[in-house]
């Protein structure tokens, strides 16, 4: 027997599967841990240049100056692996983690130091940094340019500081109290290139971030704008001038509430301004929405019943078709098409200068599949809901209000986004947004087979993101070509697409009637021939007869002619004529009365009733021949017409020959109508739970300050009443150094406080500042290393700084900085130095914030904050077991540092076998959401127990073995998004704590 090929799709035997890329590469960015020993530290910018000609074209302040822009070439450093797969093994099995769940692609070693130089297995990206710079990285540096499908862009709306930015992970509502405004140096730099002019640097913001979002899209690539109605129509003309009028696609609304507001009309919606790079090449799938009786179905206002009856729209049966009378002919007038239509001995032509909408030949198969009916005094096209039951989505979007289990305060719903990517993109294509928020995009991606590359200055929006992807579950769809994964295709649902035109040009109908029509006329003859000679009389309900009567005690010499012109005999029904089943028979109005008053005394109870139905029952008798003693004796409803056995027989057979036929010319139109591919609905495989697939968490390398003298961006003035700056420009070290002389020293965890004397500037490389304090009696000489003003301190800059320090004879350095990447608090972790301590301290982020407050209510600028407080237990089995018992978080409000419980943190992560180079994330636990893993609870019930989520909401690790480096790293996520890490050499005793 063959042997099975393996599905790359991401199984490994369980139900448990995600999407691999096989086939598609990404370039080898370097590892945040090693990136500053091996990258080149000499600047580089790209220059980009507009066309001055654009005409018509948008003004603005600056504008006239801002022909071209120069952008900083940035690495983007890999901070992060994260696989949910590996997550939900590790819960099952202490083994160390595969590096492939990670999507990672070994290297030899003199590659792994060769950045941007090779190519390497995908997997999607979430960046932390500006858009503009995480742009032009992708293209200069990995070479992106056309590779980029589709783009979506949601940019801020307000120019309200508070409005733009969420504070916290666990607070979605934005307020303008001060303590809720975000902290974070990236945000407040981000609205400061905003807004600094209002709605004029908005608009360069926005078009300089425009036009390398160009230059990233594919030929037939497209992009989509989110925006209000405030900016719409300002946004939309400089979409217009970077993209060009002749790309624009259209402009969608989209319902975002329920309409809430006050004086004057209540806005409800939303707008996607769609351009495209190339309009003539744009890739574009069509989507559907399904029709609805009371919306774009309200059309359909007649039904036919199981019997073939048709009728106006009211309390019609469940199973009663929906359709609509159309036009059977068109304009133009062709000779083939230019006829006398007969139907049902009537005759027909189309009006002066129209033609019918088929040939002969298709009009008798539209005959054949009781596709023609009369209304009024022309034939019409019976076109039914279920002939194509949607209808193509449009640019007015009212069915996306709310976004699903809403987590971040400025969240789209996914509706809107999903269908951008669909109507855009294949799967395996590549998705781009700048503007990350909480993942909605990524998700979404995620959840459709598309590649993603996303990016944000917000470590909380970042921090939502990655746990909306690491917690996600979605459906795994068939795959056409499992060997090259969702690029091959996903197998997707269809529909039939019935028109006039496909029925009139399938020929297997000719086969079928000419199949059943004999067996129907033999019946029919049967039926004739059964009543012929009998005192029945049957009214024509349609056709040339309309009206009159089939008399069948009549001679077979009696006929009539119809308007079509033929004879037919009056003794004798025609197809179109035979009743569906035994019909009532035909009394005379003062018998059919008299029955009716016999039903209403019967119903009534009334006493004497009996007396007064005497004559009525005589009356009956008389007229019709029906003998009834009394009132008990009268059926309800009217008894059918006394037909011999021999007719009814002959009339069922006539009808299910009938059904037969239509049945067979329905499956025929069904199975030969063009086929519609609902792009929404690909084919679900029942049984497998599908997670995200391997994504890295990345991020843009702030260069540090090495030289006091430079001013690379503006500086605030301390004021003497308290820790607050004022814009004013100046030299961004003197500030910091003043502000640190100000304070006096910094404070410790606990309260205890180091003070500094002699504080004064140095120019030593990345040590700025020096001072003496004394320590246990013992007078220590100090070194000051400054992190940059917009960003978190890097493993570089300390690095560099521990050297340098050791070697001039410093005891101590404190490396201050507004922010923190985990590896610069890793780097002294793995490798301390003897005889020197080096400390971290936080500064208050109302030295960059300032002029946003009212007041600056932290007490402290410059504070030193410890690592997480973490227990090691090594099992008897060998394996081992981490406690968070806590962890000092640094409070921007307070200046303070307050020591929190393991439990009370908005998320911790355990590498099993840190390598030093990125921090794998293998076990992955959310004390701070209780819900977070409760979807894929919900679907792995089967396979892992509760307890097991139950304690992925705790803060003790899984048991796990030691790998090849022996090396853990705990980190830790507080609720503002910021992150510190504890890394622990494993050691050969029982238990021991950190």
């Amino acid at each position: 027997m063959a042997k099975k090929k393996q599905s790359r799709s991401g199984g490994d035997g369980n139900n448990v599967k995600d999407f691999r890329h096989a086939n598609s590469k990404r370039k080898n960015n370097p590892p945040a841990g090693i990136a500053p020993t091996y990258e080149s530290r000499q600047r580089e910018t790209k220059s980009y240049r507009y066309d001055p000609h654009l005409d018509p074209q948008l003004v603005w302040a600056g504008k006239a100056e801002h022909t071209s822009f120069e952008v900083d070439v940035v690495s983007l450093h890999i901070h992060e692996r994260i696989s949910t797969k590996a997550i939900l093994r590790a819960v099952r099995r202490p083994q160390p983690i595969q590096p492939d769940l990670f999507g990672e692609t070994p290297l030899p070693a003199d590659q792994q130091i060769e950045f941007y130089q090779h190519e390497v297995g995908w997997a999607n990206r979430l960046i932390l940094g500006d858009s503009l710079l995480v742009m032009n990285s992708l293209l200069v540096k990995e070479g992106m340019a056309g590779k980029v499908q589709m783009i979506y862009i949601d940019p801020p709306y307000g120019i309200k500081y508070s409005s733009n930015f969420q504070p916290r992970i666990d607070r979605r509502d934005v307020k303008d109290k001060e303590e809720d405004l975000t902290h974070e140096p990236e945000q407040i730099k981000a609205y400061r290139d905003t807004w600094k002019l209002g709605i004029h640097s908005y608009l360069t913001y926005l078009r300089d971030r425009l036009l390398l979002a160009r230059e990233l899209l594919t030929e037939s690539g497209s992009i989509f704008v989110q925006i209000n109605d405030e900016n719409l129509h300002l946004v939309r003309c400089l979409l217009d001038e970077v993209f060009g009028r002749e790309n624009f696609v259209a402009v969608v609304a989209f319902r975002k509430t329920g309409g809430l507001g006050s004086g004057g009309l209540t806005v409800i919606d939303d707008f996607l301004l769609w351009y495209a790079k190339r309009r003539a090449q744009l890739k574009y799938r069509q989507l559907y929405l399904s029709k609805t009786v009371t919306g774009t179905a309200e059309q359909y206002r007649c039904i036919e019943l199981r019997d073939g009856m048709k009728a106006r729209l009211g309390d019609s049966p469940a199973d009663a078709l929906l359709f609509q009378p159309t036009s059977l002919h068109t304009m133009f007038a062709t000779v083939a098409c230019v006829y006398a239509l007969d139907l049902n001995g009537r005759v027909f032509r189309p009006p002066q200068n129209r033609q019918w909408s088929t040939t002969p030949d298709g009009m008798q198969r539209l005959k054949e599949a009781g596709r023609i009916t009369v209304a009024g005094a022309s034939p019409r096209y019976v076109r039914y809901l279920s002939d194509f039951p949607i209808v193509e989505l449009t640019t007015v979007w009212d069915d996306t209000m709310g976004a699903e289990d809403k987590m971040y305060a400025v969240q789209t719903a996914s509706k809107v986004i999903e269908r951008c990517i669909l109507m855009t993109t294949d799967p395996g294509d590549l998705v781009f947004d700048p503007t990350c928020g909480s993942g909605t995009t990524a998700y979404c991606a995620e959840k459709w087979g598309r590649r993603w590359i996303t990016c944000d200055t917000s470590r909380v929006a970042l921090a939502i993101a990655r746990q909306r992807l690491m917690t996600a579950k979605f459906d795994y769809y068939e795959l056409c070509d499992p060997e090259r994964g969702p690029a091959g295709g996903f197998v997707y649902e269809t529909v039939p697409h019935i028109t006039l035109e496909s029925i009139a040009k399938n020929t297997e109908i000719d086969a079928i009637a000419a199949k059943y029509q004999p067996q129907i006329d033999q019946a029919l003859a049967e039926l004739n021939e059964a009543l012929r000679g009998k005192r029945i009389e049957i009214e024509v309900k349609e056709g040339g007869r309309a009206g009159q009567f089939v008399d069948f005690s009549a001679p077979d010499s009696k006929t009539a002619t119809l308007p079509s012109g033929q004879k037919v005999r009056v003794n004798e029904l025609l197809e179109w004529e035979v009743p569906r089943e035994v019909p009532h028979p035909v009394w005379p109005k003062e018998a059919h009365d008299a029955y009716w008053q016999l039903l209403k005394l019967k119903r009534s109870g009334q006493l004497g009733a009996e007396e007064k139905a005497a004559a009525l029952l005589e009356t009956v008798y008389r007229l019709t021949g029906h003998r009834w003693e009394c009132l008990e004796e009268v059926p309800d409803p009217m008894p059918p017409e006394g037909w011999p056995d021999e007719a009814k027989a002959a009339l069922g057979r006539f009808w299910e020959l009938k059904r037969q036929k239509r049945k067979e010319i329905d499956e025929s139109i069904q199975r030969n109508a063009p086929q519609e591919t609902l792009y929404d609905r690909p084919k679900v495989v029942r049984g497998v739970v599908r997670v995200s697939g391997p994504f890295t968490v990345e991020a843009i390398p702030v260069p540090a300050v090495e030289d006091p003298t430079q001013t690379p961006i503006p500086q605030f003035e301390a004021e003497e009443a308290q820790a607050r700056v004022s814009d004013r420009g100046g030299d961004y070290l003197t500030t910091m150094i003043n502000l640190l002389k100000q304070q006096g020293g910094v404070l410790f965890p606990g309260g205890k406080r180091l003070e500094l004397q002699g504080l004064r500037p140095l120019n030593l490389g990345y040590l700025h500042a020096e001072a003496e304090a004394g320590q246990n009696g013992e007078a220590l000489r100090v070194a000051i290393s400054f992190g940059p003003q917009h960003g978190p301190v890097i493993a570089h800059q300390v690095q560099e700084a521990i050297p340098t320090a050791k070697m001039n004879g410093y005891q101590v350095l404190i490396v201050a900085g507004f922010a923190f990447d985990p590896e610069a608090q890793a780097l002294i972790q793995k490798a301390p130095v003897a005889g020197l301590q080096v400390h971290f301290a936080n500064i208050s982020p109302d030295v960059l914030v300032g002029d946003l407050l009212k007041t600056t209510r932290a007490s402290q600028i410059f504070t030193v904050f410890g690592q997480p407080d973490v227990r090691v237990e090594k099992q008897k089995d060998g394996t081992y077991i981490v406690e968070l018992r806590g962890v000092d978080i640094y409070d921007p409000l307070t200046g303070e540092v307050q020591s929190t419980r393991g439990d009370d943190v908005a998320a911790w992560f355990l590498d099993t076998d840190y390598d030093g180079k990125t921090f794998h994330i293998c076990q992955a636990f959310f004390p701070g959401d209780d819900k977070a893993w409760e979807k894929l609870e919900r679907a792995l019930k089967a396979q892992i127990d509760s307890e097991a989520f139950e304690r992925m909401r705790g803060t003790v690790s899984f048991p796990f073995q030691p790998g090849e480096h022996r090396r853990i790293a705990v980190k830790v996520i507080d609720f503002r998004g910021n992150e510190v890490v504890r890394v622990v050499q494993l050691g050969g005793g029982a238990a021991y704590e950190i």
